[in-house]
């Protein structure tokens, strides 16, 4: 939302030669809308093919001869700039939540039975019976683990990370980039589980995902020329919990390889074949992933 300037201040006029942004007050610029010519501050300023202009010129598409809609405002991955950029974060964080909440509320020992991860096991139940898993058909486990977890440290744990992380990366991805970096981070993690975990092992969380989140921040990261000393400290962390006895690695190392080469896709491809690189990148994953299921499956059946 635009802020209002002090009532004794004309946010197009300051000391002399320093002005101020029209719609960050607070803020000097020496910057103009090649448009309008009103100042504008680097967050508002977005670059055109001559100078720079502020949003609501781009918004309006005044004079370009095109739809205002060619000229709206895209992130750095050519997504979409949205009103809410943690949109999508608080819907995969009200997802986790639910999951949970059912678990507790409705008998957690056959709901988590239903829904984790496990390669092909024998039902304990007399009812129905039988072989249960992703090796019997029951590929939806591959994504609904991704959103069960049993124990509050651990979704506290993972929902923290899906916020911190989450937020920035959709703003900068753009929603459906960011869905889709989330969703096939999870699922590689848990393709690479079922393919190197015992087949009776069952496994559940966000953490795939949240890792994938981890690998992508570090190479959007090194895209902004950020200082990479602080996100390296945390993967290094994060890498090392992962060596703890009963942590499902194998979700840690799918999950971070997959989100990084889909983030590498999405920030350097280049701006001719944009849609083909980073969707192409995506599909690849999906594939390798489903190659994945299909060799172990083979291998378990």
């Amino acid at each position: 939302m635009d802020q209002q300037p002090p009532a004794d201040r004309d946010p197009s006029e300051g000391d002399g030669a320093t002005r101020y942004c029209y719609r960050h007050p607070d803020r000097r610029t020496g910057i103009r809308c090649t448009r309008c010519e009103r100042p504008i501050c680097t967050e508002c300023m977005i670059s055109a093919s001559v100078g720079f202009h502020c949003p609501e010129c781009v918004r309006s598409g005044a004079g370009t001869g095109h739809h205002p809609a060619a000229a709206r405002p895209r992130t750095l991955t050519g997504g979409a700039v949205a009103a809410d950029p943690r949109l999508v974060t608080k819907i995969l964080l009200a997802i986790n939540v639910a999951v949970f909440a059912a678990v507790w509320l409705t008998g957690r020992s056959w709901l988590v039975e239903d829904l984790m991860l496990v390669g092909r096991a024998w039902d304990p139940q007399p009812f129905p019976g039988g072989l249960t898993g992703v090796a019997e058909g029951q590929w939806y486990r591959l994504l609904t683990s991704v959103f069960l977890h049993e124990e509050l440290l651990h979704i506290a744990f993972n929902l923290l990370g899906l916020w911190w992380l989450g937020g920035p990366l959709e703003a900068a991805l753009g929603r459906l980039r960011f869905l889709a970096l989330y969703l096939l981070s999870g699922l590689a993690g848990s393709a690479v589980t079922y393919w190197m975990s015992a087949q009776n092992q069952g496994s559940l969380g966000a953490s795939g995902a949240v890792f994938g989140l981890l690998g992508a921040t570090v190479v959007l990261m090194r895209r902004m020329n950020y200082d990479l000393r602080p996100a390296l400290v945390i993967l290094a962390l994060n890498v090392l919990f992962s060596l703890r006895p009963g942590v499902a690695w194998q979700a840690h190392l799918g999950g971070l390889v997959a989100g990084t080469l889909i983030a590498v896709a999405l920030v350097h491809a280049p701006r001719a074949r944009r849609n083909l690189v980073q969707f192409g990148a995506c599909a690849l994953v999906l594939v390798v992933s489903v190659v994945i299921v299909l060799a172990r499956t083979a291998a378990l059946t």
